[in-house]
């Protein structure tokens, strides 16, 4: 019985299977694997290539098995626990030692015109509350109600804000509150790349600073300015993630809980976790 085509189903639910987990990891271009697709002889076998990754080859080559071995992927668990990718990750850059205090870095933002955002803003807006604070909290940017008080999350999502850390057991003034962009862009729209590219290594100056222990972000432009993510809050909201040896939770915005209470819920069970965390570490 001829079982080739078995063989090229098989052969096409693993390729089909291996597309799907590269996509969800964030890799951008990937050759043909070596472990699921046989090569003739005659072919060469360039390495696999994962965009910001040094080129290794993933499992072993079609021409180092025997004649009729049976083809299974590099298991995951064989990857060091730092990365899926073991010894071929770039190692993750952690913060140095900062001299600066916060009002250094707000004299050097001064009365910002780095981008557009200053033509329709009333005020810049710093990062506020406990410049020691174990716990800190970063958002998009300023609403109206922060323009016009120069204090971020102080408007209808900044009570709720507000509530949340009340109820973790901690009040507003024990932690402190910041967000990617420091100007109100117009209409409350997101920023754009630009903007926030411009913006955000004061932000990263503050953290260097301040050195929380944990930092929550809030909605899809936090997540993805502080690590880069690809993927949406929702898929990786109740995780810690880590920003340059500091621990991240990511979560919902405050606003977008006010246009959808039902995330209230899920938002709570990520806050706990942060509580719980700091309960843990706290020293006597």
């Amino acid at each position: 019985m001829n079982n080739e085509p078995n063989e090229l189903i098989e052969m096409l639910r693993d390729a089909r299977e291996y597309t799907r987990f590269v996509g969800e990891m964030g890799v951008e271009t990937v050759d043909e694997p070596s472990a699921m697709i046989e090569r003739s002889p005659v072919d060469t076998e360039p390495p696999v290539q994962f965009a910001r990754y040094t080129s290794q080859p993933m499992g072993s080559s079609a021409s180092s098995r025997p004649p009729g071995a049976a083809k299974t992927p590099t298991p995951v668990a064989a990857a060091s626990s730092d990365s899926l990718f073991g010894d071929v990750a770039e190692p993750q850059p952690t913060f140095s030692t900062s001299t600066e205090t916060l009002g250094d870095i707000w004299n050097d933002i001064g009365d910002c015109t780095r981008c557009g955002l200053c033509e329709g803003r009333t005020q810049v807006v710093n990062t506020h509350g406990n410049p020691k604070a174990r716990l800190m909290f970063v958002g998009e940017a300023p609403g109206a109600d922060e323009d016009a008080q120069g204090k971020p999350f102080v408007g209808r999502a900044g009570q709720l804000l507000t509530k949340m850390i009340e109820a973790m057991g901690m009040k507003r003034e024990e932690v402190i509150i910041g967000n990617v962009n420091r100007c109100r862009p117009p209409g409350n729209r997101q920023p754009t790349l630009e903007e926030a590219a411009i913006c955000r290594p004061f932000l990263f100056r503050e953290i260097a600073t301040i050195k929380p222990e944990i930092i929550v972000v809030m909605g899809n432009t936090a997540l993805r300015n502080l690590l880069e993510a690809r993927e949406g809050i929702t898929r990786v909201r109740g995780k810690f993630q880590d920003f340059r040896g500091i621990k991240v939770m990511p979560t919902f915005h405050p606003a977008y809980l006010l246009r959808d209470p039902s995330k209230k819920r899920e938002t709570w069970e990520d806050l706990k976790q942060v509580r719980d965390y700091l309960e843990e570490t706290a020293t006597t």
